[in-house]
């Protein structure tokens, strides 16, 4: 007995460098504050993208400690200084994760009380706070009080919880399956045919439903799809539309494919990942008629309201179809089931151990108030509507009139083939760095896409955008022009 006590005191003296003294507490915090400062005192100076690889050896695991003032300088140097800087203003080639500051103290505050936020039994408050912040996103979206929601780690899960919720009303099971049908738009997230294999469902029969000439889903086609669909003895179940795509960031009809969702008894799911919170604008309000007709929405915080990356929610108007998947129970939780007991999150997720994400939402709200967030958003479409017009007073078309702040242009080249032309410029694009597109093709056309969603996008960004892009323009046309003469 007391070779163990003296072997357990010795490991305690070892082990209790994980509890570091408050002196140590504030000497770290110190040092992590001071960097953080000169991260964000920077940021608008710094490039948004760079292709340097980072050095693997900085990164590996071995029994030798390092101080935390050598880890930042890892951090720095290796992290936050390659690849696309996410926090940049200058981030506007793929829809960003927000990461607004006052989240981050949310997250300290987590983190150090390491709040459990799946059962009510183990944190109340936690869950309390999650479930206030879905209900009230039903209220902006016009669901009902009944409906029940999740905050999930982005819109991939939400999508997941939504589709698995579809699956199971309609009992899309065994035989089944191949002989049922989605309907889906061609620029849907990718993200929903991930969740259709993941759920069992590979080998379901998927419609891709006309867009028009603003890549919106054309109802007229998709009632003319389901139609035939029924004659020849199918089972449609479950249509899906978009409020904001990612390629173009546009509104599907929500109203009239709700209505043909109803009448034909189909499920209706609309991702609003990256567009949703725009409804609270009053430019695009009227845009959203329709949305609260879905059976189930996702919309992601992290992208409309600016919290850092890992927040998406997902609403289900069907509590049952929901818990038919997630909801079970343990011996070993016996302690904490009560039926009188607000919804856990853990019973309409696949997760079971829940990080308190919640706050990171909850903290910035409280603290500031829904208005800056509000002036953010009517901020963006205001600086997509400037960029474009910028854009054509230098030479570039663009697509069409955008319905959020995702849009796309090119130049079109005389001197060689727009396409190559293009991709050309958009490889010097990424080679200068200071801001950051990314590309689609839009019916064969490579495009140059920009998505105006980060709330340190400011007007001077913008402004920096067009200049690089007319210098990398010319570039690229003084090389094509001598390729040319040789």
């Amino acid at each position: 007995m007391k070779d163990l006590k003296q072997h357990i005191l010795k490991l305690h003296q070892i082990s209790k460098a994980l509890e570091p003294v408050e002196s140590k507490r504030n000497e770290y915090v110190k040092q992590v504050n001071n960097y953080t400062n000169q991260f964000l005192n920077k940021i608008d100076h710094v490039d948004a993208f760079s292709s340097a690889q980072v050095n693997i050896q900085d990164f590996s695991i071995d029994s030798n400690k390092k101080s935390l003032r050598e880890i930042l300088k890892i951090y720095s140097d290796e992290v936050a200084s390659k690849g696309i800087n996410a926090a940049s203003g200058g981030h506007i080639g793929y829809i960003p994760g927000g990461g607004i500051y006052t989240s981050s103290l949310a997250d300290y505050l987590v983190d150090v009380t390491n709040e459990y936020a799946g059962i009510y039994y183990a944190s109340p408050g936690a869950v309390s706070i999650e479930n206030e912040l879905i209900n009230w996103m039903k209220s902006i979206f016009r669901f009902p009080k009944t409906a029940i929601g999740n905050l999930t780690s982005g819109g991939s899960i939400a999508n997941l919880i939504a589709l698995t919720a579809a699956r199971d009303k309609h009992k899309i099971k065994s035989d089944q399956i191949k002989n049922s049908v989605v309907y889906l738009s061609p620029q849907v997230h990718h993200c929903t045919q991930k969740a259709l294999r993941i759920i069992g469902l590979e080998d379901i029969k998927i419609r891709y439903v006309e867009l028009d000439s603003n890549s919106r889903i054309i109802s007229e086609d998709l009632s003319t799809k389901i139609k035939e669909d029924k004659v020849k003895g199918l089972n449609p179940f479950l249509v899906i539309a978009s409020a904001g795509t990612t390629d173009t960031g546009a509104i599907d009809p929500l109203q009239k494919i709700g209505e043909i969702a109803q009448k034909n008894n189909l499920w209706y799911h609309i991702d609003a990942a990256y567009g949703g919170f725009f409804i609270l604008t009053k430019q695009k309000k009227d845009s959203f008629r329709g949305i609260e007709l879905a059976d189930s929405l996702v919309i992601d915080p992290h992208k409309g309201l600016f919290i850092p990356y890992g927040l998406g929610a997902v609403l289900v108007k069907d509590k049952e179809a929901v818990y038919h998947s997630h909801h079970y129970t343990a011996s070993y939780m016996q302690d904490s089931i009560d039926e009188n007991a607000p919804v856990n999150p853990a019973d309409v997720s696949p997760e079971l151990t829940k990080h308190f994400r919640g706050m990171r939402m909850w903290l910035p709200l409280q603290l500031h108030g829904i208005e800056p967030f509000i002036a953010c958003l009517e901020e963006k479409l205001l600086l997509t509507t400037y960029f474009r017009e910028q854009l054509i007073k230098i030479g570039f078309k663009v697509g069409p009139q955008p319905d959020l702040s995702v849009s796309y242009f090119w130049f079109p080249s005389k001197i060689i083939d727009e396409n190559l032309f293009n991709q050309k410029l958009m490889q010097e694009i990424h080679n200068n760095g200071a801001v950051y597109f990314s590309s689609t093709k839009i019916n064969e056309k490579f495009v140059i896409r920009m998505a105006i969603l980060s709330f340190r996008t400011k007007l001077h960004t913008i402004d920096k955008a067009i200049a690089m892009i007319d210098r990398s323009r010319k570039i690229i046309e003084k090389y094509f022009n001598n390729e040319n003469k040789n």
